[in-house]
Formats: structure tokens, C-alpha cells, sequence
């Protein structure tokens, strides 16, 4: 009886790796598989969670406990000369500033606009407000004031800058403060200029943006009396979970609205809004990880392939080292480690493209990346289980080949 041949840890790793060197070009086209797979799980996740946080940025920069009341409901067919829903005026909103557990709040209305000074023009968004809209949405002034309930009531062309408004009208070194604007071809005095937010709300820059008073929006720029969004902001969380009820009581009751009408607005918590967008961006980002994951089983699929090769082209050795005594078991363990250690040098080089990757992607493409440990631990993980997995079966098979078979294979 021959002697047992016991074969440690370090050796086996030390054979799969020359096994591995013996055939580079073989080696590294079967581990192209992980490699893409892990990548591709990286950024996609990465890229996910980055979109996921981006959402949880911009949404708690548009203010906290914050109410948005807009006009029309869900199939209304209430309706201006625009074809836009107009149920909402100012006087709605001073009327809900009065409610308990109302903080402050702002009517806003919207329109897009060409803005010139001297030669230069810039189209950008211009919103008409009230003075408390930057409390309500924590927007400091760089420079200048923003315009007050004077200037509200006195309909005074007044305006406040966002920062890229200033970089695209006004050269370096020019105060914007003081300056005179034309919005649509209307003289506008620049009262101040915003803080950058660095923020974009739906794929809006959020410091393109021009501020002036709603009554001058109404009447000099828009010719209307209604508005479309009502910003609320409740002062504390409590209070913001019991408001929308006294709101809809004070909106029907101002609207008129029968017992049997639905409502003529919609009311959206700005939480539950994020909520929905977190959990979006999650199951999107699980969608995406599952089928980059598709690659590891691809790749897993290469191995197991190559593998069952190289049982052929070892035959005869493993016939060598079962007649020197090496065990089914041993034989199972050297196969399996080559497959094992394939399958975590791609991994490796995977976790090294995917977090490469996702550095490249923030700083040329721009996009919000978020690189964690809890993908690379389970893309590592993974990369182990598909070598195990698929190296399993080749291994089996040249552990089961007779010796005697295996010395006579040519």
C-alpha cells in the first residue's frame, strides 16, 4: 500500500498559481469573464447609490419639513387659457400661513425667460416669490439683498441672481448689485446675488434661476393672478404630518368646493416624495447589480470550461500523482484551488477596474458615484462562490480517473 501524499494550503495555491503561469493567454481571456462581471456589479452599484444620494441631497435642499400645494387634482380638468390648472392664488397662501403649525410660506410662479446685459444673453428660469422663500429653501445672498414685502407690494422690478446667471451675463470683476437687467426686454434692477447651491433638481442647474417679486411676475411678466405652487413649510415634524388635513379644510372652504367635489389641489409631503425617490433609486440600482451579475456567470461558465481542458491535457500527471500516493481528495482540492484562485484574480482585477472606473466617472463625466465596501466584500464573495461553484465539477472528474487509465493517456 502506497503512502498517503497530505498537501497543505500554501501548496496547493502555490501549484494553481504556476498552473495558472503556465498558460497566461489561456488564463487571463477565462478570468475576462469575472473581471467585467465584478467591474460592471462596482459601478453600477456605485452609480446607484450615488443617484440615490444626489436625490436625498437635492430634495433636503429644497427646504426641511417642507409642504408642496399644488393646483388641480389627479383627472381635473380645471383648466386656464394655457391649458394649465390655475385653482391657486397668493391669498391661498396667506390664508394657510394663519393655520397653527405653519412656519411660513411662499407662492411661486414660474416662466422662462431671455436675459440680457449689454451684448451678452442668457435664457434661464425666472420665478416670481415672496421675501420668504430663501428661509423656506435655505438660500443665503452672496451679495446685495434679496427684495422685500416693499418691494412685493410696490410691483418693483427687482431682481435676485442665482450664481450661474452672474458667470453667463456679467464678465469677471463686474458687481451684478446695482446693475440693470432686461428680462424679456423689461428693465430689472439686480437687487442681489444667490449663494451657489452646487444642487440640480431634476436635471435642472438649481443656480440658473432668477428671483423677482410675485406681484411683478404676475403683472409685468405673465399678465396672470394665479400661482402654481405654494411652498409651506410646517415648524416641526409633528406638525408636518397633521397640516395637510387643516389644509385641504381651509383650501375647500376658500375654493367653495361641494361636500361630493374632490380637491382642486394636490398636496405633497416633500418626505414622502423623497421616500419614493430613494426607494426608486434602489430597486434600479438592484436591477442593475443583477445583471452585471449576469457576467460572473458567464465568467463562471469560462472556468468551469477551461478547467475541464486542462483535466484533459493533465491526465497523465494526475495518473503521476495518484500512483505516488496523492488522495481522490487531494487531487479534487488542486483542481479546485486553480479554479478558486482564477476566479479571485479576476475578482481583484474587477474591484480595481470598477473602483478605477467610478473615480473616472465622477471626475470626467460628472456624475455622482459612491464607492462602499459592502459591493467589493460581496463581489469578492461572489467571485469565490463561482469558482467554487463551477469549479467544482472538472475537479470532481479528475479526482474520479483511474490511475491506471490516466499513465496510459497520451
Amino acid at each position: 500500500m502506497q503512502p498517503k501524499v497530505n498537501i497543505s494550503f500554501k501548496t496547493l495555491c502555490g501549484e494553481a498559481l504556476q498552473a495558472i503561469q503556465a498558460n497566461k493567454a489561456r488564463s487571463l481571456l477565462t478570468v475576462m469573464g469575472i473581471v467585467i462581471g465584478v467591474a460592471a456589479v462596482i459601478i453600477m452599484v456605485g452609480l446607484g447609490q450615488g443617484a440615490s444620494r444626489s436625490i436625498t441631497t437635492q430634495i433636503q435642499r429644497m427646504g426641511s419639513n417642507l409642504l408642496m400645494v399644488f393646483p388641480g387634482a389627479a383627472g381635473s380638468q380645471v383648466r386656464g387659457a394655457g391649458g394649465a390648472t390655475n385653482t391657486l392664488k397668493a391669498e391661498d397662501a396667506r390664508a394657510i400661513a394663519r393655520l397653527p403649525g405653519v412656519a411660513r410660506t411662499a407662492p411661486e410662479i414660474n416662466t422662462g425667460a431671455t436675459a440680457s446685459w449689454g451684448s451678452q444673453t442668457w435664457v434661464t428660469s425666472v420665478t416670481g416669490t415672496t421675501p420668504e422663500m430663501p428661509l423656506i429653501l435655505n438660500r443665503e445672498v452672496e451679495s446685495g439683498r434679496f427684495f422685500d414685502e416693499q418691494d412685493q407690494r410696490g410691483i418693483t422690478n427687482v431682481a435676485v441672481l442665482g450664481k450661474s446667471v452672474v458667470e453667463n451675463l456679467f464678465p469677471l470683476g463686474v458687481d451684478p448689485v446695482g446693475q440693470t437687467i432686461r428680462l424679456n426686454k423689461i428693465a430689472f434692477t439686480v437687487a442681489g446675488v444667490l449663494s451657489p447651491t452646487g444642487a440640480s433638481t431634476m436635471g435642472r442647474d438649481a443656480d440658473d434661476i432668477i428671483y423677482v417679486p410675485l406681484s411683478t411676475a404676475q403683472i409685468r411678466l405673465l399678465g396672470v393672478d394665479y400661482v402654481r405652487t405654494i411652498n409651506v413649510q410646517a415648524q416641526s415634524p409633528a406638525d408636518l404630518e397633521r397640516l395637510p388635513e387643516l389644509i385641504t379644510g381651509v383650501l375647500r372652504e376658500r375654493h367653495r368646493l361641494p361636500l361630493n367635489a374632490e380637491d382642486d389641489f394636490t398636496i405633497r409631503n416633500l418626505t414622502a416624495i423623497l421616500e419614493a425617490a430613494q426607494n426608486a433609486a434602489g430597486i434600479m440600482t438592484t436591477l442593475l447589480a443583477g445583471v452585471a451579475a449576469v457576467s460572473l456567470l458567464v465568467g463562471g461558465i469560462g472556468i468551469m470550461n477551461i478547467m475541464l481542458v486542462s483535466v484533459t491535457e493533465r491526465t497523465r500527471e494526475i495518473g503521476i500523482r495518484m500512483s505516488v500516493g496523492a488522495t481522490e481528495q487531494a487531487i479534487l482540492l488542486q483542481f479546485l484551488t486553480e479554479a478558486v484562485v482564477l476566479s479571485l484574480t479576476g475578482g481583484a482585477i474587477g474591484i480595481f477596474s470598477g473602483v478605477t472606473a467610478n473615480y473616472l466617472i465622477s471626475a470626467l463625466a460628472g456624475w455622482p458615484t459612491v464607492i462602499s465596501m459592502g459591493p467589493i466584500l460581496l463581489a469578492v464573495l461572489f467571485a469565490a462562490s463561482v469558482g467554487i461553484f463551477f469549479g467544482y465539477y472538472p475537479a470532481r472528474r479528475a479526482a474520479a480517473l483511474n490511475p491506471l487509465e490516466a499513465l496510459r493517456y497520451e
